[in-house]
């Protein structure tokens, strides 16, 4: 019986913890996944409100000239709104943001050509500037920190020097968009620094998570490895010194045969601590059952077994650990015939009836003298013959050149 893998562990013991529907993180992302969820909807909804308020306000008089109007709107809200959406529905968040964050940062670029020969008022700001700071929102988003601080730096900057420029940096308008300006750096900033704050906390959060499932499972793994040794003490103690014990005590004839008996016993119970923990509870299990276990032993072994099941109705269902016994036993031929005959024509035929059940595993090797097979060599006088036997079945080996029929019946007892 070996000891879980520490990996094997961590993954169970990770899946031991709640996670909300929908969203799935692993062991160093479990909650950095749901902040950056939550960050991305209020986004869109706060990127909503805001592209709504400038889209109404470029529908009403604008600064551009006719012919940039309507492209300088398809440029900036078409990317807009699919950021939007993505925010809302949690997908492909980054790469709109940032598609966004760039067509915003051109059209402040192409702005002073587009308005050229303008006559905005003082007192009122254009559409473009109600979307400063879903600008630096999206780079929040989008971009690792320092273009994050790059962005929200350098766009509400942009912003005030081309409204300057398209004024012609008339002294009434420095005032106004020097306030603009501030304002959108201190809101950027904030914007900036929750993201990061949250983002912070989150992976903080992850890694204290990690390392305790990390400790869980290096604890199950120590109870294991603790379990096992304890498991393999009594065995030996119980099992094999009693028999060595035996043999040296051993003076009749009938001695050394019980002596080789319980040594035989002792090697089986040996060779069989790994299975053993998987022969599972008395739960009844009927001959499809049988099979299906058997399939998929053959399919862990690397071999492709669908078995011909003729199972009547009437067939009876085996107490669990009967089943997996004679599953197990099974397993054993088809792992044989793999090894020592390739697999070649290997066949898995299982039969139920009122009576009870027969397994049969075939193969088309070479075949070998089951007589002169060495007591010592436990794959099949420990994990077949004496394993099916300790369950009240019997089986059967015949091989010959022409191949070799493993044969393993249980039959109900009628009382």
């Amino acid at each position: 019986m070996a000891a879980e893998a520490p990996t094997t562990l961590l993954e169970s013991a990770w899946r031991l913890i709640p996670s909300a529907r929908g969203v799935h993180g692993g062991v160093g992302s479990f909650t950095r996944t749901r902040v950056e969820r939550i960050i991305s909807l209020v986004a869109g909804l706060g990127s909503l409100a805001l592209g709504m308020q400038a889209f109404l306000t470029a529908l009403g008089p604008y600064d551009e000239r006719p012919a940039w109007h309507t492209p300088l709107m398809i440029g900036v809200f078409g990317p807009l709104a699919v950021m939007i959406l993505a925010c809302l529905v949690g997908r492909g968040v980054r790469v709109s943001a940032g598609v966004f964050a760039l067509a915003y940062v051109l059209a402040l670029i192409a702005w002073p050509i587009a308005t050229v020969q303008s006559a905005p008022e003082a007192t009122s700001q254009p559409w473009i500037w109600y979307l400063v700071n879903i600008a630096t929102l999206a780079a929040v988003l989008a971009f690792p920190m320092p273009l994050q601080i790059v962005w929200t730096a350098a766009v509400p900057l942009m912003y005030g020097l081309v409204r300057l420029i398209q004024v012609g940096f008339s002294q009434e308008f420095i005032i106004g968009v020097a306030l603009d300006v501030s304002f959108a750096l201190i809101l950027g900033s904030m914007l900036l620094t929750l993201g990061w704050v949250f983002r912070s906390v989150a992976a903080g959060v992850d890694q204290t998570r990690a390392q305790a499932v990390a400790s869980y499972a290096e604890a199950a793994a120590a109870d294991a490895l603790e379990q096992e040794r304890v498991e393999v003490a009594a065995l030996m103690h119980d099992s094999v010194l009693a028999a060595l014990i035996a043999a040296e005590r051993a003076e009749t004839p009938r001695e050394r045969a019980l002596a080789v008996t319980m040594a035989r016993e002792a090697l089986t119970r040996l060779a069989n601590t790994e299975q053993d923990s998987r022969e599972g509870t008395d739960e009844p299990r009927t001959p499809d059952d049988i099979a299906d276990a058997i399939e998929q032993a053959a399919r862990e072994l690397g071999a492709d077994l669908r078995a011909v099941r003729t199972i009547d109705d009437e067939a009876p269902a085996l107490p669990g650990r009967i089943a997996a016994a004679l599953a197990l036993a099974a397993t054993q031929a088809v792992a044989n015939a793999l090894q020592h005959a390739g697999g070649a024509g290997l066949t898995l035929t299982v039969a139920g009836d009122h009576a009870g059940v027969d397994i049969s595993v075939v193969d088309r090797g070479e075949g070998f003298d089951v007589d002169s097979v060495e007591d010592d060599r436990l794959g099949i006088r420990a994990s077949i013959l004496a394993r099916v036997a300790a369950v009240g079945a019997t089986a059967s080996i015949a091989s010959g050149q022409d191949g070799t029929v493993v044969t393993i019946r249980w039959r109900r007892r009628i009382s």
